[in-house]
């Protein structure tokens, strides 16, 4: 069975309930964590977005854990702060830290006041920003003029070994192109076949032998009724594909958005059951689709009973 993780969603909890629950998810029997790096949530409802790099810290020290974070370097973000963060991180705890890049979204880098680029551009904007931070991370010091620019920078604290460099894709096509740069994948549940299509064009495209890991959005309560009423009041915001999803800039423009969405719709993007044994069938299924790594998120605001049922029906079952 592949490594079955936490995903720690600032956008929805504070950081200090948040760093306790990622406490229990490891006492309850998960084994490692993730969480997004974002200056906004989708939803009023949602209410939060602590700043991921000071909590990663704090949960790293606090726990055993491998963590992850998903991070858009590039216009929020020069890319050498982010290498510097993450080489830090990498040197106070050696091998349980990694960085998963995307090209962003709006809802995040707005607030600079540049303009949101379209997709190619963000992409190969962020192509530089790997460039820039793998030779940081190499010990090189950089000068760089394109999408990005640097000037002479150097990193003065190096791990012994960078955090590794994980690419985040949606669709076949951008896994792809992730294939020929990262150090391995991470992508979101959708439909099988699409997984599958995913899956193959990062192997094909170079990411062959590379980890794979995908975060899944569930919703558990104890009652089927509750779960699907939990997904819908914290999570209709997120059902949107790109290109809307990238490109909205207000938490209350994701609102607005989905006002038309139903609770039926949940279905497509969350898993949602009262019933441990079907989240053992859905995980597995995943599981078999050949993932290195499943990142749990239910999108509920009160943790302690998704983290306290898994760890007893769920976790023992897959292993």
């Amino acid at each position: 069975m592949p490594l079955i993780g936490f995903h720690a969603s600032h956008e929805q909890i504070d950081p200090a309930s948040l760093l306790k629950a990622v406490c229990l998810a490891e006492q309850a029997g998960f084994q490692a964590a993730m969480c997004s790096d974002h200056f906004a949530p989708w939803s009023a409802r949602q209410g939060q977005s602590g700043f991921a790099w000071a909590w990663l810290g704090a949960a790293l020290q606090a726990t055993s854990f491998g963590f992850g974070v998903v991070n858009a370097p590039g216009q929020r973000y020069h890319p050498a702060i982010i290498a510097q963060a993450g080489a830090t991180l990498a040197q106070m705890f050696p091998g349980r830290f990694w960085l998963a890049l995307g090209s962003g979204e709006a809802a995040n880098e707005h607030i600079t006041a540049d303009p949101w680029p379209i997709k190619p551009v963000r992409n190969a904007r962020l192509g530089e920003c790997v460039d820039v931070m793998r030779r940081l991370f190499a010990g090189e010091t950089v000068t760089h003029d394109g999408l990005v620019a640097v000037d002479r920078a150097k990193l003065w604290t190096l791990p012994e070994r960078p955090p590794e460099l994980i690419g985040a894709a949606v669709s076949a096509e951008t896994a792809r192109w992730v294939g020929s740069w990262a150090d391995g994948l991470i992508t979101i549940n959708q439909p099988h076949d699409t997984l599958r299509r995913v899956i193959e064009a990062f192997r094909t495209g170079g990411g062959k032998g590379k980890p794979i890991y995908i975060q899944i959005h569930l919703a558990y309560a104890h009652d089927d009724e509750t779960a699907l009423a939990i997904a819908f009041e914290q999570w209709r915001t997120n059902v949107f594909s790109p290109p809307l999803c990238w490109d909205l800039e207000l938490a209350e423009h994701f609102d607005e958005a989905s006002k038309f969405v139903r609770k039926e719709d949940m279905h497509g993007s969350v898993l949602i059951s009262s019933e441990p044994g079907r989240f053992v069938e859905w995980l597995g299924e995943l599981a078999d689709l050949g993932f290195d790594g499943l990142y749990l998120h239910h999108v509920g605001l009160e943790q302690r009973p998704f983290i306290e049922t898994f760890g007893e029906r769920v976790l023992p079952e897959l292993r």
